[in-house]
């Protein structure tokens, strides 16, 4: 093995590097549709079996923690198989107690639950594994960093290194947390550097895998030749069979697996001991030593045979005893004695072939179910105890009949197996005096002590709690009003220092913290000038969103609306003024029609003459004139003159060629169908007989004569076959003019809208908003859905002057593009100091709370909904609009999403491009409705006259007019405007080739299980609900249906040219090709139903393309993938990569790649060339200035110096002009476009990033045409990429997930370019849908580069994930409710407020056990809050509330932050340098980071870190414990809140199911039962009730009781699991967090490492933080400080408080760092 150590230490150092780089994220991503994904057992194994509360030999508690995590990961929706590698085994073979217990592990999965497991794998080195991972492709493995072993730790490596070297990515199995919706976890992605090692080292680490194979087959030997002697491996396998099959004839009518296994594994270790004992007899009497010293040693097989008969009884006891009974087993802390080990070893390693041979079992009824509880090491101590102490001193307890007689049925069956020799008798149990367990002062561990106290609850006399939870109350335990912890309350012990602190002062809130990028109220002329130009700029950026000139709104009555749906009787009494106006309109048209048609018959001549030249680019020029030509008549002017060109080209290509060109004869079609579907009425004979003649020509002769029966001339009708295409009219425009397949739009004008004609949907927006209703919109993204909310603004705006709209964004980027078409879009004079549109985020704000349209982000709009002060305000919002309102959902602030849904009294409009259950969402919110309208009626303010009366006192009179409505509409809409099509990108030969993907091909192969799940999906519902084709993939699908099904019998009636919808039409509409395309669709769906799978197989099988993956390290060969898109005219492209480094990276390789083309091409004397022109011009300006300083001296300028003057300058010119030629970009070595903006507007936008921290960079790749875009950019950053993208001078940009959420950036193309676990179904929709601009582009493309297969199989057919809710409180949210209901403005609707969020969460919809719990937890937070000092008995905020409540981004730190001050702990620490002296030295500020640190910069690194031997150069990077004071402090504060915790669990506990909490949860196993009550020995031994009342009993098993629910990271699963409640919920924080292995993790010292040495740099090499995320993470840590610096300073009354000053100088340091960088 030493020869192999080298490569064995180079594999370990590969994964130590990638430790610190892991990424801890959630393993299903925010909309939980996940990926699928294996799971190492061994892995699995060795994490649990690590786990604390788990007691070694509790079989079935190991198997509650593995289906635990199984079943969590089930719920998370997890896709996953789980492997066990058959070498793996060869691990435990120094640990034989895991060897049966893995095996019987495996039985278990694969025969009492669902899940996949596969065990057919030899190793992770084999074929057939490699073979597997290709065709599966799993996007993560999950894998332990650590084995049990050394030996176990290298095979994981093996595993790792391997799956790396095949692109699957690993995810560790330790450091794993969870909550309701997900799972996080450090994930260690494939990078090329590691798939590189692989290869390089591919034949070392196999050789050194076989040697550590080998070495481990011999521990095994070893192990065997010691307890078996001469018998070897396959000897005992044949042992164990011939063991069976004697069972099989002793019990034919078969039974069950715990009993099968305690006789045959009693009989055969008997065997085996009596066998080894002869051995030693043998050796011993060749030495002729004394024997009997050697027998004491080694015990006789009398008493091996009492201990066998223990163990039938214990498996008896299993057999026959509930959970309920088993949990309250006393627990016996003795060990067992060392002279029984070795027969525990060899009975470990009999249970172990007996399981391994239970396959030959298969044709008798043998019963597996209870596999996971086949022994069970506490009770059978449990027994041993009683019989060899209680029961030898005298104490008699009997069986019981029923466990009496199944022990001798056990027992004799034993003795029937060992033939051999003679056992005793069943009774007595004892026939030795020896002792099996060691002697121990105390044996049986004292559980009474364990007992948590039920605290019971203060009272609260308040009318919040009342309404919520007031039915609960009765239930519980309340303290009287003498109790010391009642009476504690009163005096609130402070600190002395804290005398001269008002606590309880209202704090500023976050709105009048945050930066305000303008004062709104100074006059300050440069300040007006930058208000001027922030205005200025804006307008200019809502501009590049969308060309809509500017309306002017003007505030008006409120009339009664009209019904817009309503036919309108035209002839109805028109006014004269209504005449009038009607007359001009006539007269405006006819003189703009005139101007029109002098312009075309300018235009007309070059435009016909272009075409001649080239068909393409004169269509192309003539188009663009129909799009700003408005009259009907001229458009067909134009139209007939473009069909009559399309003509000629097509004839005169004929006659040449003998390949056509189908383009030419797409335009003519083009024309035709212009013509036809918007001028029929303008068709006169002739032009009929013209497109007669064109269908003719084309080879379409039916067509023709239905539109114009009579002959076309003779002659013309032989010419027409060379010219005919070839195919049926109906195939052609599918196959080749599908995009331009006109498409059903409305045609009456709606008078809300003048830009466009609205679709019916849209009407129905309208409508919503003209009747006051909410309304939930989901269609897909750029269908337009966004025009309801400006027509929604436009109403609120003309309504009055004080009416407000909020729009709630997800991203701050998404903020900026909104507020910047609501300023191009709407201009309107308002009073003074009023604004039109406002920003709030945590960044900035302007104009927030006196503007009518306010922008903002959910978490900023929630701190105005609860800030008590702000509720006048708040009562001005006629309307709320949510843009992406599936961020519900997410990871990141779902919950806030939650609260504003529910706060609001208004009506909203939610919008979203994706929900799967809108219906459900929809039903929710019309819930929350149903209740305002209840409350509205209570307050008897049934109108919002009522209510807002305060608000409007000046307002028009109509404006009270405004009726309140409570109905919630659901719109949904499918359509997208243009195609997609997708395509594959593979590399052969070093290029890059790109094969078009057929969407059905997505439904071939479902890795997951096998190709028949597939069929079921389509049985049961048909195709997935988005997955539609184009029409040319319609006609493939037809074609494939046909090839693949000779005796089709639909095949003549599905043929396209004889299809129902299509029958004798000249023109095809897009809505004729998707009927077709569903009746295809539901014919394919019909075969899989009727039986036809195996053409259906075929047929998809068809149209999948090649699987092709490559070794070339992919991301370099991005440059030629966009070189190529170029090519193919596909640009401009949005390249999407997850990883912010390889976004910013892959843009620099980009314009590396033009700039060494550029240098290639340019001429060699080119750089001379340029040099001696820079001279020249030197020259040249030193003559003209020369010359213009001696015409200063001389006042009159001679005419002769005057012309040289003129020739210099002229000289000058013209070398700058040659110059800059030479130092031009060629415009192949640019994607710029550069005509797309003028250089003024590009320097503007420059100039706003000139001193950013990526400027330089971004104008750089900007100059080149490209850009990235990702959270960590500045918005201004931001900013000029996607302004610079829209004007079309940026074509490339690469850009991470940010932008797929709503920002405005269509493109010709989206690329997938790099596989992350966020590329989900949802993010795919929401990325791909960027392809195809609505009215620039009819065709939309999207390409997956270095994506693979089965991945883009998922993406397409896997439908988007459902909402769920998430846990929906936390103790500051119900503080901060608090504060609202006892502060608000109007106490009456704050209540209101505050209950609505309390009742009406997502999670609890429809779920009232889930209600329950959160009552309690309301509960348990209150009474948390009151004992610290937060909230009086009434519930009213006292002390700190307003500080804890501000900081409530960061809980429970803030909690910890607060407890801290009041006990004078900062106080102690900021000393300053001097009595006297307001400066604290560099070692208390250090001080004071390092507790900031540890408190609101947590970041956890994974354990396996600290084992690294790697130096760091800058960093520490491991963060210190907190100094003691704080640390005790912490310890005490977390012990208070872990007993009230505890004992909330109690009363919680009550909601349990606890029918399910005696099931394993994956495998249903049941363990419930009658209790045993006529056994005496049960009573006796199952005595401990106490303390088993939240615990889950399975964990009960291990001896532990509620008191080990007190403990320091408990873990969750320890908890009953039917509560929906774990420690996750617990305000605590420990100072030292441990992974599932027992291992401390350590925390990441980013914040005080830069504080020390204030480099970026040192934080990506040494703390492994990406140069991006570190900054984020740095800015916020430093907002967090400026914070809590502000909210003390306002507290504080005393100038010279040494805590507030020590803040104030940590705050400003940070920042100045901050800034340096």
């Amino acid at each position: 093995m030493e020869e192999h150590m080298m490569i064995l230490e180079r594999m370990s150092q590969l994964i130590l590097s990638a430790v610190p780089k892991a990424e801890y994220s959630s393993l299903f991503n925010d909309f939980v549709e996940s990926e699928f994904f294996l799971i190492d057992g061994d892995s699995l194994l060795a994490t649990c079996i690590c786990e604390k509360s788990l007691k070694s030999g509790q079989e079935l508690h190991f198997f509650y923690l593995v289906e635990c995590y199984l079943m969590d990961l089930i719920n998370k929706g997890g896709q996953f198989a789980i492997v066990f590698f058959q070498d793996a085994e060869y691990a435990y073979f120094n640990f034989p107690e895991l060897l049966p217990l893995r095996t019987a592990l495996i039985l278990h999965l694969q025969h009492n639950t669902t899940i996949d497991v596969r065990t057919k794998f030899s190793g992770c080195l084999s074929q057939e594994w490699e073979i597997f991972l290709e065709d599966s492709y799993p996007y993560y493995l999950i894998v332990a960093d650590e084995g049990l072993t050394h030996l176990q730790t290298y095979l994981f490596n093996f595993l790792i290194t391997q799956s790396w070297a095949m692109k699957v990515n690993i995810v560790l199995s330790s450091g794993q947390t969870s909550d309701i919706l997900r799972l996080y976890a450090y994930l260690m992605p494939s990078m090329y550097k590691n798939q590189k090692f692989f290869k390089e080292n591919k034949e070392k680490i196999e050789s050194a895998y076989k040697t550590l194979i080998k070495q481990l087959e011999e521990c095994r030997t070893l192990a065997l030749e010691f307890l078996f002697g001469n018998l070897n491996w396959k000897n005992m396998m044949e042992e164990a069979c011939e063991t069976i099959s004697q069972l099989k004839q002793l019990w034919p009518e078969g039974s069950d697996i715990r009993r099968v296994l305690c006789v045959t594994s009693c009989s055969l270790s008997l065997r085996m001991y009596h066998h080894f004992l002869e051995n030693r007899k043998k050796t011993t009497s060749d030495e002729k030593t004394n024997i009997q010293e050697e027998e004491s040693n080694c015990l006789a097989l009398q008493e091996m045979e009492d201990l066998c008969k223990l163990h039938c009884l214990s498996v008896v006891f299993l057999l026959h005893l509930p959970l309920s009974q088993r949990a309250c087993a006393r627990v016996i802390t003795s060990h067992w004695t060392k002279n029984i080990h070795t027969f525990l070893e060899m009975k470990k390693w009999c249970e172990y072939f007996i399981l391994s041979n239970i396959n030959i079992c298969e044709f008798w009824n043998l019963n597996l179910i209870h596999l996971s509880d086949l022994s069970d090491e506490l009770l059978l101590k449990n027994i041993a105890f009683y019989y060899e102490n209680e029961n030898a001193e005298g104490l008699h307890s009997n069986l019981g009949d029923a466990i009496m007689k199944d022990y001798e049925h056990l027992w004799n069956t034993v003795s029937k197996l060992i033939r051999k020799f003679a056992v005793g008798k069943p009774f007595p149990l004892r026939t030795t005096k020896l002792s099996f367990l060691e002697k121990n002062p105390s044996p049986i561990k004292d559980t009474s002590k364990e007992k948590i106290p039920n605290l019971g609850f203060i009272s609260m006399s308040c009318e919040v709690v009342d309404k919520f939870v007031g039915n609960l109350l009765k239930d519980l335990p309340f303290l009287k009003s003498d109790d010391p912890i009642v009476t504690s309350l009163v005096k609130q012990k402070e600190f002395n220092e804290l005398l001269h602190w008002h606590s309880h002062r209202p704090l500023s809130d976050d709105y009048d913290r945050t930066k305000c990028q303008f004062d709104e109220k100074s006059r300050d002329p440069h300040y007006l000038r930058s208000v001027q130009k922030y205005h200025v700029f804006q307008r200019f950026y809502g501009n590049s969103l969308e060309s809509v000139s500017s309306k002017v709104v003007v505030t008006q009555a409120v009339k009664p609306k009209n019904n817009f749906s309503a036919p309108k009787n035209k002839k109805a009494h028109e006014t004269k003024a209504e005449i009038i106006t009607r007359e001009n309109k006539k007269r405006l048209f006819a003189k703009e029609e005139q101007k029109e048609e002098k312009k075309w018959s300018v235009l007309s001549f070059s435009i016909e003459e272009e075409m001649k030249e080239n068909l393409n680019s004169g269509i192309k020029n003539l188009e663009e004139f129909l799009k700003s030509c408005k009259s009907n008549s001229v458009k067909f002017r134009v139209e007939m003159v473009a069909l009559t060109a399309c003509l000629k080209a097509w004839k005169e290509h004929c006659r040449g060629e003998t390949t056509k060109d189908l383009n030419i004869a797409v335009q003519m079609m083009r024309r035709i169908h212009s013509l036809m579907e918007k001028y029929p009425e303008l068709l006169r004979e002739a032009d009929q007989q013209l497109i007669a003649k064109c269908l003719k020509y084309l080879g379409f002769d039916e067509l023709a004569s239905s539109l114009y029966p009579t002959q076309v001339a003779r002659d013309d009708v032989k010419k027409t076959d060379k010219y005919s295409i070839g195919i049926g009219p109906v195939r052609f425009q599918l196959q080749y003019m599908g995009h331009y397949l006109i498409r059903d739009e409305r045609k009456d004008p709606d008078p809300r809208v003048q830009d466009f004609i609205p679709d019916t949907w849209q009407r129905e927006l309208l409508d919503v908003v003209d009747n006051n209703e909410s309304a939930v919109i989901v269609a897909p993204t750029s269908s337009g859905k966004t025009y309801a909310s400006y027509y929604c603004m436009e109403k609120v705006l003309k309504e009055s002057n004080e009416g407000v709209v909020v729009y709630v964004a997800p991203t701050k980027a998404l903020v900026n593009q909104v507020a910047a078409t609501v300023q191009n879009r709407f201009t309107k004079n308002l009073p003074n100091g009023e604004a039109l549109c406002g920003v709030f985020t945590r960044d900035y704000r302007h104009d927030a709370l006196n503007c009518q349209v306010l922008i903002t982000v959910p978490a900023c709009f929630e701190i105005l909904l609860l800030a008590p002060h702000r509720q006048t305000w708040v009562k001005r919002i006629r309307y709320v609009i949510f843009d992406e309102v599936h961020c519900l959902g997410g990871e990141i602030g779902a919950e806030v999403w939650e609260h504003l849904l529910v706060m609001i009294r208004c009506p909203f409009l939610a919008l979203s491009a994706t929900i799967s259950n809108p219906e459900h969402l929809t039903e929710w919110l019309q819930s929350v409705k149903h209740y305002w309208k209840q409350e509205d009626n209570t307050m008897g303010k049934n109108t919002a006259f009522k209510r807002n009366a305060g608000c409007y006192a000046n307002s028009p009179k109509d404006y009270f007019q405004i009726k309140e409505s409570y109905k919630v509409r659901l719109v949904l809409y499918g359509e997208r405007y243009n195609d997609l099509e997708k395509h594959i990108c593979s590399i052969k030969h070093h290029d890059i080739y790109f094969d078009h993907f057929h969407p059905c091909a997505a439904l071939t192969t479902d890795h997951v299980s096998n190709i028949l799940a597939i069929f079921v999906l389509l049985k049961s519902n048909g195709f997935p609900s988005d997955l539609t084709l184009s029409p040319r993939e319609t006609i493939q699908l037809y074609d494939t249906m046909f090839q693949f099904w000779e005796s089709w019998p639909r095949a003549q009636e599905l043929d396209p040219e004889k299809f129902i919808h299509f029958k004798n039409k000249i023109v095809v509409k897009k809505l004729d090709a998707r009927k077709y395309e569903e009746s295809l669709k539901a014919e394919f769906t019909s075969w899989i139903k009727n039986g036809h799978t195996e053409e259906a197989k075929m047929v998809l099988r068809n149209l999948s393309p090649e699987s092709v993956s490559s070794s070339e390290n992919m991301i370099r060969m991005f440059p030629l993938l966009v070189e190529k898109l170029r090519q193919m005219e596909k640009l401009p492209a949005l390249f999407f990569l997850f990883s912010l480094r390889d976004v910013e990276q892959t843009a620099q390789w980009v314009r590396r790649f033009l700039k060494q083309k550029q240098e290639r091409q340019r001429p060699p004397e080119a750089d001379k060339e340029a040099h001696d022109m820079i001279n020249k011009l030197r020259k040249v300006q030193k003559s003209i200035e020369k010359q213009k300083t001696m015409y200063e001296k001389k006042q009159k300028i001679p005419r002769k110096m005057d012309q040289r003057l003129i020739i210099h300058e002229a000289e000058h010119n013209n070398l700058l002009k040659i110059l800059k030629k030479n130092l031009e970009i060629p415009q192949e070595c640019t994607y710029a476009n550069q005509k797309a903006i003028d250089t003024e507007t590009l320097q503007m936008v420059f100039d706003r990033v000139k001193f950013s921290r990526k400027g330089a960079v971004l104008k750089a790749l900007a100059g080149r045409g490209i850009g990235y875009h990702h959270s960590s950019l500045s918005f201004k950053e931001k900013q000029l990429v996607e302004i610079l993208f829209r004007k079309g001078f940026i074509r490339v940009v690469t850009a991470t997930g940010t932008l797929a959420l709503g920002v405005n950036m269509p493109c010709k193309s989206v690329v997938f370019a790099q596989n992350s676990i966020y590329l989900d179904a949802l993010n795919y929709r929401q990325m791909s849908g960027r392809a195809g601009r609505r009215g620039q582009d009819l065709l939309g493309d999207v390409y997956f580069f270095d994506i693979p297969l089965p991945k883009i199989e998922k993406l397409i057919k896997s439908n988007v994930p459902e909402l769920k809710g998430q846990f929906p409180l936390g103790i500051t949210l119900v503080l901060r409710l608090m504060l609202l209901a006892s502060k608000g403005d109007d106490p009456e609707d704050a209540k209101a407020k505050v209950l609505s969020v309390l009742k009406h969460s997502l999670l609890s919809f429809k779920k009232p056990r889930v209600m329950e719990t959160l009552k309690l937890y309301f509960l348990f937070s209150l009474q948390f809050l009151v004992k610290q000092g937060y909230l009086d008995q009434e519930g009213k905020p006292v002390g700190f509330a307003g500080l804890v409540s501000h900081l409530h981004y960061h809980e429970p730190s803030n909690l910890v932050f607060v407890s801290f001050l009041v006990k004078g702990l900062f106080h102690n620490l900021c000393q300053p340098t001097r009595k006297g002296s307001k400066h604290f030295s560099q070692d208390v500020m250090e001080k004071l980071v390092l507790v900031l640190a540890n408190l609101f910069g947590r970041r956890l690194l994974p354990a396996k870190f600290r084992d690294s031997t790697v130096t760091f150069y800058q960093s520490k990077v491991f963060l210190d414990d907190l100094p003691e004071d704080f640390n005790d402090a912490l310890h005490e504060y977390n012990m208070d809140i872990t007993k009230d915790f505890a004992s909330f669990l109690l009363n919680v506990a009550r909601l349990a199911d606890m029918k399910q909490e005696y099931e394993l949860p994956l495998s249903k196993t049941n363990f419930t039962g009658k209790e045993c009550e006529d056994s005496e020995l049960v009573s006796h031994l199952m005595n401990c009730k106490e303390g088993r009342v939240a615990i889950s009993p399975f964990v009960c098993l291990s001896g532990n009781s509620d008191g080990d629910l007190l403990q320091p990271n408990t873990p969750n699963h320890a908890i009953l699991r039917t509560i929906g409640i774990n420690h996750a919920q617990a305000p605590v924080l420990w100072s030292q967090i441990f992974d599932n292995q027992g291992r401390r993790m350590p925390l990441n010292a980013y914040a005080l490492d830069f504080y020390k040495h204030g480099s970026l740099t040192g934080l990506v090499q040494d703390n492994g933080i990406n140069e991006g995320a570190a900054y984020q993470l740095l800015k916020d840590f430093a907002l967090t400080i400026k914070s809590i610096s502000v909210s003390l300073r306002e507290l504080c009354e005393n100038e010279d408080d040494n805590v507030v000053l020590a803040f104030e100088q940590l705050s400003d340091t940070f920042f100045e760092k901050l800034k340096a960088v």
